[in-house]
């Protein structure tokens, strides 16, 4: 739990305050007057008397008690003020505005590290070092601008960066968007986004606390809390969404798999994400059009009705939408018919709904309601108006400000006019809306919130699962890849279905196993890591004399111990794999199998623990699903199959921790089974 006087301090003391505003310190003095805190306000500045009206107290051993601190003075002077203030002014909330810490190296991250021992001592809360402050109802405790006027119902925002938080408010601003606090955490030495996420999930009021929550992240330091409470704000009516930057540092990293090579960190992201039910932007424009969505009624289905006097937007958000995975459904003709009646000749009904530029108010109007209450099909609607400037267009936003509060269905407002009509455009923000200016960004950020999910659950059941024979394979193996037999348990014991196979190192041993296996088959190498690159892969063996001259040819390829021998099956090659990623946990892939796995990389992945519907969502999402499903007279894949083996990875983990990595590649699917044929585990204990 943050200490409290970090959100409601009593008192509030500014350490290297200035009398010139264009200083940190002499910038959130003034924030912290204008924005009325009720408490006293003290300041500390060896060379003033006064700051800004404020007494000013020379150093900081001559103040009184006080809650709160801002620190903003020189970072080597920073960890004295600190000690001093935790250990005999009984204060209990820091921040530090200060830079030249832990991001300037060591002598900077021995400073840190002695901030961050003094709030700890005393169970202080810290802030920074390297940030721009907090903004709050309670207290403006920040240096920088924009000053957003702060809403209850707006958004909460924590950022990681006090630059990128700048501009996205400069951003967010003019188009209407609402803030209810802002946390910049800059250095993060002891709360960052996850603590101040997992305060307000704690401290969640349904009658007072914003239901809206924005993040920037640039390190996630600990994926499970950030997973953990965004789960439980969302399941408590919030909306989440967050740009997670540095995205490509992890893609080139060496791998002996192909989830290795496929799971990086980042997809280690995109599935925490998921998982959380976060919508995930990427940028700042992405992050701000997703949050004036998350503000606006919520779309309850697929199918937009485009409003419009101007076709070429409406042309391009139709492909955002399309793309996105919406609808922009053609709307009967019949029922139409009257509506179209209204409007001036050459007008289009069919949707998008062209009521041309020559089109009024009352025609607006008249479009929405039939939308609203005619037209059953459609789930939302989206009204594109803006100007050449001839006119001016107030009775147009205040027609659709009050159809907005009116439908029952949501509006989305697309108004491009933002110079030709910003008094009109001022107004209608006015009246506590947003605005998208931008109709193919809005399109595509509209898809990404309609197709992120709510939280799953994440209970597993293990029964069934043989987790003693588990235990013994990971405890009697030392680290590395294990051995074909030793897969062969792990399989088993977590219920994958798998071919029956034989490893052999004898030719006459070999000859046995195909009479036992029966005819044809397939003979591949034990050891070289990719088999067909080597002719170590053999297929439709039919006879003695042909297992025989293989065996004598594949036995001396380099690093070859024996041969697997397994009966030819057919039916459509599939993948399902495990990659551990520090601090995440284990990411859990399906897709395409064989060649394709890297050709296409057409793979989904998701966090453990993986529940059955979960694993089934995963192979929905894989852009070959149709493939999967049968096209043109081929057979499909089992579904149900293929999402059970994925399940099974997930408790086979949850079981054996130790596993790095895992390649069930290929799993051959059909439409009565998924059977796998060939693995690879890697055990690090």
């Amino acid at each position: 739990m943050i200490a409290e006087q970090l959100f409601k301090p009593k008192s509030i003391v500014v350490v290297g305050a200035s009398n010139d505003i264009t200083k940190p310190g002499g910038k959130v003095v003034k924030h912290i007057v204008d924005g009325k805190f009720q408490g006293p306000v003290y300041t500390v500045n060896p060379k003033e008397d006064t700051i800004q009206g404020i007494p000013c107290y020379r150093n900081v051993h001559e103040l009184p008690q006080v809650d709160l601190a801002v620190i903003a003075v020189a970072a080597k002077y920073a960890p004295e003020a600190v000690e001093v203030l935790t250990q005999e002014k009984g204060t209990r909330a820091i921040i530090v505005i200060s830079a030249g810490f832990g991001e300037e190296g060591p002598e900077g991250k021995a400073l840190e590290k002695r901030l961050l021992d003094a709030c700890n001592a005393v169970g202080a809360a810290l802030i920074g070092p390297n940030c721009t402050g907090v903004l709050t109802p309670w207290h403006h405790s920040i240096f920088s601008g924009p000053m957003p006027e702060l809403d209850p119902h707006g958004c909460d925002f924590i950022t990681g960066s006090g630059a990128t938080g700048v501009f996205i408010l400069e951003a967010a601003i003019p188009a209407g968007l609402r803030f209810a606090s802002v946390f910049a955490v800059g250095n993060s030495a002891q709360l960052g986004v996850e603590e101040i996420l997992e305060h307000m999930d704690e401290t969640f009021d349904p009658e007072k606390s914003s239901r809206v929550k924005l993040l920037y992240i640039e390190n996630i330091h600990n994926p499970q809390k950030l997973l953990k409470h965004a789960q439980s704000l969302i399941k408590k009516g919030c909306r989440i969404a967050a740009v997670k930057a540095g995205s490509s540092e992890a893609g080139s990293r060496a791998a002996s798999s192909h989830t290795g090579a496929l799971a990086s960190s980042d997809v280690a992201v995109d599935a925490l994400f998921r998982k959380a039910g976060i919508v995930r932007c990427y940028g700042r424009q992405d992050l701000l059009t997703v949050a004036s969505i998350f503000q606006s009624q919520e779309l309850k289905g697929k199918n937009i009705a485009i409003i419009t006097h101007a076709g070429g937007p409406a042309v391009m958000l139709t492909d955002a939408l399309s793309k996105a995975g919406l609808n922009v459904p053609k709307i009967d003709p019949v029922k139409a018919a009257p509506l179209k009646e209204q409007l001036y000749n050459g007008s289009s009904v069919a949707n998008p709904i062209d009521f041309l530029a020559t089109g009024t108010a009352e025609q607006l109007g008249k479009i929405i309601d039939a939308c609203n209450n005619d037209f059953d099909e459609i789930d939302a609607m989206v009204v594109i108006f803006g100007t050449p400037g001839l006119v001016r267009i107030f009775d147009v936003y205040r027609l659709l400000d009050e159809k907005m509060k009116t439908t029952k269905k949501p509006i989305y407002p697309v108004l491009p006019a933002v110079v030709t009509a910003r008094e009109e455009l001022e107004e209608f923000l006015s009246k506590n809306h947003v605005n998208f200016p931008d109709e193919v960004v809005f399109g595509s950020a509209l898809g990404r919130v309609a197709h992120t999910p709510r939280p799953d659950t994440d209970e597993v059941s293990l029964e069934g699962v043989d987790q003693a024979a588990i235990r013994k394979v990971i405890e009697s193996n030392p680290d590395g890849y294990l051995a074909p037999d030793q897969i062969q348990v792990l399989l088993d014991s977590c219920g994958v279905p798998r071919a029956g196979e034989a490893v052999v190192k004898t030719a006459d041993d070999a000859a046995a196993a195909a009479k036992e296996l029966g005819y044809p088959l397939v003979m591949k190498v034990v050891g070289p890591v990719h088999k067909s690159d080597v002719g170590g892969v053999v297929l439709n063996v039919k006879d003695e004399a042909t297992v025989r001259a293989e065996f004598g040819r594949m036995i001396k390829i380099k690093d070859t111990t024996a041969i697997l021998m397994q009966p030819m099956l057919s039916g459509t090659e599939i993948f399902a794999g495990v990659k551990y990623e520090p601090k995440f946990g284990h990411m859990i892939l399906c897709g395409l199998g064989g060649i394709f796995i890297e050709v296409l990389k057409d793979v989904q992945t998701g966090l453990a623990p993986v529940t059955a519907k979960a694993a089934k969502g995963m192979i929905e999402r894989l852009k070959g699903y149709k493939i999967l499903q049968g096209v043109r007279g081929q057979e499909g894949v089992n579904i149900e199959a293929f999402a059970h083996v994925v399940e099974c990875l997930s408790k086979l983990v949850a079981v054996a921790p130790e596993i790095q990595e895992m390649d069930i590649n290929p799993l051959l699917g059909n439409a009565k089974q998924v059977v796998a044929v060939d693995a690879r585990i890697r055990i690090a204990k």
